[in-house]
């Protein structure tokens, strides 16, 4: 049994069993400032994440509302939601050497404001192309925000005992920025539309601007190099199968509109493993991928990630047209998926340090198991509400046993020299999971065949992660 020390990680924001960021090395600072200073500091960086991560759930309960509203086609339509997650992805990695580079206090302030005016812009989108770019985006803005939030509160907390205190509240806000993201959704979207949603951001961006000046400021230090060809071929290659599987869930595998997406993107990632390997400074070092209990916590997290996201996104979408649910009801009746990521991330870094990683990624890949045999009996046009809230409680599970789980995983089996590097893949990979289980899930037309899917993916993480233990 390995045991090790890991922190409370959030379903979506960097996991932090290292106080590092995808590329950051932060020095720690030689002090810290007067007490009452130091919360209002705290504060204007927990606001800045919050807010990121509310955008990953607020706008699920608003797609019908969109749709009725623009009228955009059914591929596009998980666009709306799917556009912020894949270039959130995809530029996660790039917003830590970026955050290096420029200055983490300088990279969160425009971040933020960048944030607010882009908030604006989709709020007064006149289609949904408009809107989609828009969301694109805010992804980008998300991208520079969170490595840089992390740099700061680290800088903020010099003391190990204070710092890991501060991490914790701070991915606790970060849960909640998840979990409260559907029910405030859906009472603003009863309130005045869709577009209302939008406006709540540069509120919260002003609020968490307001102390910016009062944050210290970490050293600029030069980092390695951009990997521009990997991201750039990994962004698109995520883009492209996340499109090809949308069309794909509307038009058949058969479509041309599906295949030929997903066969570029099949050349894009193939055109990654060459580029990475001829990388000085690979956004994904092969040496990672050549470990199978790096393999099977990034299967995990992808997993589990693809599991809630692609769930809560379908769900929101089902109870309003199933049981015609307001989009505020329809945003209460996801709370037994989003009310555990505030609490459970606390006790599962327990587990993790108690017994080590395996068993409880077991434990997540089989909750997502057990979440798709729950939905493959949901048929029918009303299935029984108990067996819905089972799954997402099942649902609920996979996310916050399965998240921490593979944190840790990486941390103990990557090598130290790729400590921060991992941490960053992990969580891009994670983001990619997330989207591709809006694009996918938010496609299928019931919740058994949905059920279906997740249970195959769900056996299939299982397997990877049980075949790797005792490795290495």
């Amino acid at each position: 049994m390995e045991t090790v020390t890991t922190r409370a990680v959030p379903l979506c924001g960097p996991p932090g069993p290292a106080p590092r960021t995808g590329g950051l090395r932060i020095a720690p600072s030689t002090g810290a400032g007067p007490a009452s200073t130091g919360r209002l500091a705290f504060a204007g960086i927990a606001v800045g994440n919050l807010l990121v991560l509310l955008d990953t759930s607020v706008l699920n309960v608003a797609v019908p509302d969109i749709q009725a509203s623009l009228h955009p086609s059914s591929a596009a339509l998980p666009w709306t939601v799917d556009a912020y997650t894949v270039v959130f992805a995809g530029l996660l990695l790039a917003g830590g050497v970026v955050a290096d580079r420029w200055g983490a206090r300088r990279v969160y302030a425009c971040a933020l404001a960048l944030f607010a005016a882009l908030s604006v812009a989709c709020a007064l989108a006149p289609g949904a192309g408009t809107l989609i770019a828009g969301r694109a985006l805010l992804g980008a803005a998300g991208a520079g925000l969170v490595p840089a939030s992390l740099a700061l509160l680290i800088h903020l907390n010099p003391d190990p005992a204070r710092r890991t205190r501060a991490i914790g509240a701070w991915t606790a806000l970060s849960g909640l920025g998840a979990a409260v993201g559907p029910v405030l959704g859906g009472a603003l979207v009863e309130l005045g539309g869709w577009r209302l949603v939008f406006l709540v951001n540069p509120l919260l961006a002003l609020a968490a601007l307001l102390p910016v000046r009062r944050l210290p400021a970490p050293p600029v230090r030069d980092t390695r190099p951009l990997d521009r060809p990997g991201l750039l071929l990994s962004t698109a290659g995520l883009g492209l199968l996340t499109f090809g599987l949308a069309e794909a869930g509307v038009e058949g595998w058969a479509a041309p509109r599906a295949l030929l997406p997903v066969a570029a993107a099949s050349a894009c990632f193939a055109a990654v493993v060459l580029v990475e390997r001829r990388s000085a400074f690979p956004v994904l070092p092969p040496a990672l991928l050549v470990l199978p209990r790096v393999r099977a916590a990034m299967a995990a997290a992808a997993v589990s990630c693809f599991a809630y996201f692609g769930g809560m996104y379908q769900l929101a979408v089902w109870f309003q047209h199933t049981y015609d649910l307001t989009p505020f009801q329809a945003g209460l009746a996801s709370l037994p998926m989003a009310f555990p990521v505030c609490v459970m991330p606390f006790f599962t870094g327990r587990l993790v340090a108690r017994h080590g990683p395996r068993p409880v990624l077991l434990a997540g890949t089989s909750a997502a198991v057990t979440a798709g045999a729950l939905l493959a009996f949901a048929t029918g046009d009303h299935p029984p509400l108990p067996l819905v809230v089972a799954a997402e409680l099942a649902l609920a599970a996979t996310g916050t046993l399965s998240i921490p789980g593979a944190a840790a995983a990486v941390a103990a089996a990557a090598p130290a020299e790729y400590a921060a590097t991992s941490q960053g893949a992990l969580n891009g990979i994670r983001q990619a999971g997330s989207a591709l289980g809006v694009a996918v899930l938010g496609t299928l037309g019931g919740l058994s065949t949905s059920g279906y899917v997740l249970l195959g993916a769900g056996m299939c993480a299982v397997w990877v992660v049980a075949a790797a233990g005792g490795r290495e």
